[in-house]
């Protein structure tokens, strides 16, 4: 019987020479999580994020660039101890103990994902252990381990004058941001999409420089009760002149 090869899933053909070792490198301690069998395969998600601006009258509504979304990895990791029969929970264990905070940094550890070539610095954001065979005594000694790696992407920037600045490749969100500030300063309306909580009155004062300018936005985006802010609505922000009064102009 031909003996699979090491890192190899038990059932796969054989294949030449050794394969990589994949493992998860704790970046922060140095530690590393080899794998007991490489996985078979594994899923690579990426894609962008847009919002569409409802402007009426139009078959379709334009959409607007918000940000890149951060690359995923998924895949299924496989651990078998039935020979040896010892709980399988010992080689599963610090792998979902990844998603625990660190003392030193009260958040979980930044991890690098190698397998070959294949480099990618990461969090774990999820790990789903199902458990398919147990000793007489209950002891399980086979697990798939189910987990989901999110790019970590480090984020270099300073603020000047109000405006975020930093490295436009380090994050669609500082791009964002900038380009938000960008229009702004330059008297161009901007889309702001709404988060849970948000309020007319908050966006104002973070974009207009007065809380009290909540009708502007309300106006500028015809809105029919300003409290009704469900999350992911797009909302158009006049730039911070418009609205304004006249110097020396009081109010009726």
């Amino acid at each position: 019987m031909t003996r699979p090869v090491f890192g190899q899933r038990p059932g796969a053909l054989p294949v030449a020479g050794e394969l990589a070792k994949a493992l998860l490198v704790n970046t922060t301690t140095g530690t590393s999580f080899p794998v007991m069998y490489n996985p078979v395969e594994f899923k690579l998600e990426q894609g962008n994020t847009f919002a569409e601006i409802g402007i009426p009258g139009l078959n379709a509504p334009p959409v607007q660039y918000l940000r890149g979304k951060a690359r995923a990895v998924t895949m299924d990791l496989f651990f078998d101890t039935y020979e040896t029969g010892t709980d399988v929970r010992t080689h599963t264990a610090p792998i979902v103990g990844l998603l625990d905070k660190l003392p030193q940094t009260q958040a979980p550890p930044v991890l690098l994902f190698s397998m070959g070539r294949f480099q990618f610095q990461c969090v774990l954001v999820d790990a789903t252990q199902t458990f398919t065979m147990f000793l007489r005594d209950g002891t399980p000694v086979r697990s798939t381990l189910s987990v989901r790696l999110q790019e970590y992407v480090r984020v270099d920037m300073r603020v000047e004058r109000g405006v975020f600045v930093g490295s436009p490749t380090v994050s669609g969100a500082v791009g964002a941001v900038v380009d938000t500030a960008t229009s702004l300063l330059s008297g161009t309306p901007s889309i702001h999409v709404t988060l849970r909580g948000e309020t007319l009155s908050g966006l104002a004062a973070a974009y207009l420089g007065d809380a009290g300018r909540w009708r502007d936005i309300a106006r500028a985006n015809d809105m029919d009760d300003p409290f009704d802010l469900p999350p992911g609505t797009p909302l158009v922000i006049p730039s911070s002149a418009a609205g304004r009064q006249a110097p020396g102009r009081g109010r009726s």
